[in-house]
């Protein structure tokens, strides 16, 4: 099954490709065939790993057994004859405290938004976000699903510490920041929930398909 145009392919160093499906503006269903030419193409001989991203996949390949002319050919294959994957991910409820001094970007988020604060946090809340891809970071996710409203361009200068539970907000998309770490992204909100422990015996607690709802913890002005 195909969707939209044929996915554009590149070097990404001697032993790697970047496929990249993406529209003028992220899929969900794109992002499903991601997901399945993914784990389709860990069968290919020579395929070490293949990593989603948002719209697009990386697929690091063995260039003593394989080469990029054959992994390209087989992955534009895949997407053209392989069918999206619908996840049938965990569901996470996440509490979050949004505003105050660790979410100091409501206030200006609103008023991007042309809302209350009530009517912003609640549009925030009331969607259900998917898992897109992991990357970045550890454990960092992003998620598609955001109500259009409430898009906000990332800030022209990024912070250079965004605590770890910070609850965030980049374009078209949210986040959760799994540690302390710059980002560029608008804070409006923190979140007890550890996305990212080392010690534990699953590291990561998000993974792609995975859905998210945020609880609405409390607000503060």
């Amino acid at each position: 099954m195909t969707i939209g145009p044929a996915p554009r392919i590149s070097l990404a160093g001697s032993g790697a490709l970047l496929l990249d499906g993406a529209q003028p503006s992220f899929d969900d269903a794109v992002q499903e065939l991601v997901w399945a030419v993914a784990e389709a193409a860990r069968g290919l001989d020579g395929v070490r790993e293949t990593v989603p991203g948002m719209n697009n996949l990386l697929v690091l390949f063995d260039p003593l057994v394989t080469d990029a002319s054959r992994v390209g050919e087989q992955l534009q294959s895949l997407w053209a004859g392989t069918d999206p994957q619908t996840a049938t991910g965990t569901l996470h409820r996440i509490p979050v405290h949004y505003g105050g001094s660790r979410g100091e970007d409501l206030a200006g988020w609103a008023a991007h938004c042309g809302l209350s604060l009530e009517e912003t946090v609640n549009r925030h809340a009331a969607a259900t976000y998917s898992v897109a891809a992991i990357g970045a970071m550890p454990g960092f996710p992003y998620l598609s699903g955001l109500d259009p409203r409430l898009t906000w361009p990332r800030r022209k200068n990024p912070r250079l510490k965004v605590a770890e539970g910070a609850v965030i907000i980049g374009g078209a998309q949210a986040g959760i920041m799994p540690m302390t770490a710059p980002s560029g992204w608008h804070i409006i909100g923190h979140t007890d929930v550890r996305l990212f422990d080392i010690e534990a015996q699953s590291p990561v607690l998000l993974r792609p398909g995975d859905k998210i709802q945020f609880e609405i913890a409390g607000i503060e002005q």
